[in-house]
């Protein structure tokens, strides 16, 4: 798992190389912190006199007083040195970790873009939000927090058994002897650690996900005056996750306490065995008080390690969960041809094209049809007819199961998504404002538009108006999910958006369903503009909608059940005509068609959701 992480390490290899020699510089310190107390010890309290000649000898050999002076001095700087060198690395640590943190969010997410429809169709949204922000600190933990702290201790165990080793070798084997111990503790803990993480993980994202429908459909939730009920759901949710997070930390402070125990043990054995070689003259006081002190030191590294292991088990749950995403191969390969620049123009056609989400539910069944460039075609259906999944095919949201897609008689899959849907202008249900100024959402098709360009797709969708009396016009910032504006608002900027986009193919879903009947004459006026010349798809639930197009589509369990002139599926009496009686009531001008059949009374069908 360590090894996925290692590109992220790569990336930041010269702040990792500084943190690596900082490493080296801090553990030479703690190396010498203990040595200016037995200094005070042996040679200031003691009667210790040094035994060779140099110039640390020279520094040992002066008064008592100076040398006691100087040893303080020692202590305070070797302290000073070493907490300001721990400072700088953690520093360093952190914001490599940060960067890493990133990088691996930067990915998760650009990934997660490049996955199908299909994929998010089976994905809770919360679970995946929860991977992104909250999984992927596992490259911080496993790295920064995990690996490179156990390397720190290894390099300081390292220095802590050649300093100790020429003291006293017996000591230093004592010392040594709770590692087996320490080890075998891992072992027993980090299975039941791992397990419990990963309960944490999945309970915690299940939160995020009541988080987040419950905040998208909070109209539904007070509408309905559930409120009492999705408190309870989300309550028993977040107690669920609490107690798995508390299991967590018993097991983890069981583990730590275990590991203090042993270490406890340790230090007793060593210090028992070493008063034992002073009263018998083999170690003087101040090289015991020096060994102590380094054995403190000593079971730090070792203790960091334990840690440091305990937490690299319980980030590999995160770790996992995040390239479970990164590992997932995207159902969409982009192919390599590009369209012309003239953009495309040929025909759009689906060749026996089926589509199911899961298997045994199909959504498409074998549609064959064919539409003539610059085509007028509305989709009508019963809602789950398919008319959705139909059109997107068209810009690759998913590929047919079985079955084509094809512009000009070239399957789209050959071509490349962006280069596609490049050739696609889009006015999706409901519409999507984002977070951003008017002219921006305006501009999200097509980057860098001139204001001009922006302002005649405005006038085209009759939302200019509206937008000069907002208190920024153009620049004003929209709310999240553009909540300031009403239905009919957001339908006609998203509308703009197409209108701006200027693409050669439009699929439009219902784009006046949330417009009254003067604005809508006044936008259909625009949009049929926009159709001229164009291969326009309409999804049509107002079948008032649909007598300005050149071919009707009429879905049913998935199939095309009819097709054909808005006459001539009045004429034949057939599911159009049906829908056609059900939707307007006796009297409606719309009902005086050209070719519509009488109003006899007809048995009561399903009406177009």
């Amino acid at each position: 798992m360590i090894a996925k992480f290692l590109p992220y390490l790569k990336a930041h290899r010269g702040q990792v190389a500084l943190a690596l020699a900082q490493v080296f510089l801090v553990a030479a310190f703690e190396l010498l912190k203990p040595w200016p107390l037995q200094i005070v010890i042996d040679y200031v309290l003691g009667s210790k006199i040094p035994a060779s000649d140099g110039p640390v000898v020279a520094l040992l050999s002066l008064p008592k007083e100076p040398l006691l002076l100087l040893a303080c001095l020692l202590l305070v700087v070797v302290h000073l040195g070493a907490g300001a060198l721990t400072l700088w690395h953690n520093y360093t640590t952190i914001r490599v970790g940060q960067h890493m943190v990133n990088d691996l969010r930067g990915d998760l997410y650009a990934h997660l873009q490049l996955l199908s429809l299909a994929y998010h169709s089976r994905q809770r949204v919360g679970d995946l939000l929860y991977r992104i922000t909250a999984d992927s600190f596992a490259v911080q933990t496993m790295i920064m927090n995990g690996v490179l702290p156990i390397l720190s201790a290894i390099i300081l165990l390292g220095g802590m058994l050649i300093v100790l080793f020429p003291m006293d070798p017996t000591l230093t084997l004592w010392s040594l002897a709770i590692v087996p111990v320490l080890f075998v503790l891992i072992a027993l803990f980090n299975r039941k650690i791992v397990d419990v993480a990963t309960e944490v993980r999945d309970l915690d994202s299940r939160v995020y996900s009541l988080v987040q429908w419950g905040m998208a459909a909070i109209k539904v939730v007070q509408a309905f005056t559930k409120e009492e009920e999705e408190h309870r759901r989300f309550m028993g949710a977040s107690r669920e996750s609490l107690g798995a997070t508390l299991r967590l930390y018993n097991w983890q402070t069981l583990y730590s306490g275990g590991v203090n125990v042993i270490i406890a043990l340790g230090t007793a054995l060593v210090v028992y065995a070493g008063a034992r070689s002073v009263l018998s003259g083999q170690l003087s006081l101040g090289q015991l008080i020096v060994f102590i002190a380094y054995l403190a030191q000593l079971y730090q590294p070792i203790n960091q390690i334990t840690q440091s292991w305990g937490l690299i088990a319980a980030a590999r749950v995160g770790a996992a969960r995040v390239f479970e995403v990164l590992e997932t191969e995207p159902d969409l390969k982009s192919g390599n041809r590009q369209f012309p620049p003239e953009g495309a123009r040929g025909d759009v056609a689906w060749h026996n094209a089926s589509f199911r989400y899961r298997p045994g539910t199909p959504v498409l069944n074998a549609v064959d049809v064919s539409v003539a460039a610059g085509s007028k075609v509305a989709i009508v259906g019963p809602t789950g007819a398919g008319k959705s999944t139909l059109l997107g095919l068209l810009p690759r949201f998913f590929d047919p199961t079985e079955g084509s897609v094809t512009i000009g008689g070239v399957d789209i899959r050959e071509y490349d998504l962006l280069s596609l849907r490049s050739q696609i202008a889009m006015v999706l249900q409901p519409p999507l404002i984002f977070p951003l100024s008017v002219a921006d959402n305006i501009a999200y098709g097509r980057p860098g538009a001139d204001h001009a360009s922006i302002e005649n797709a405005a006038r085209l969708a009759r939302i200019h108006d509206t937008i000069a009396r907002m208190p920024e016009g153009y620049e004003t910032q929209l709310g999240e999910a553009g909540v300031t504006l009403s239905e009919g608002e957001k339908q006609r900027i998203t509308i703009a958006r197409a209108l701006l986009r200027d693409a050669p193919i439009l699929i439009l879903d219902e784009p006046t369903s949330a417009l009254d009947v003067e604005t809508e004459a006044l936008v259909m006026q625009a949009i049929e503009t926009l159709m001229e010349g164009r291969t326009t798809f309409i999804i049509a639930h107002r079948l008032s909608t649909v007598r300005r197009c050149d071919c009707i589509l009429v879905l049913r369990d998935g199939a095309i059940a009819e097709q054909g002139g808005y006459a001539e599926l009045l004429r034949r009496g057939g599911i159009f005509a049906d829908y056609y009686r059900t939707q307007f009531a006796p009297g409606d001008p719309a009902g005086d068609a050209p070719g519509a059949p009488p109003k006899e009374a007809h048995p009561e069908l399903p009406v177009p959701a």
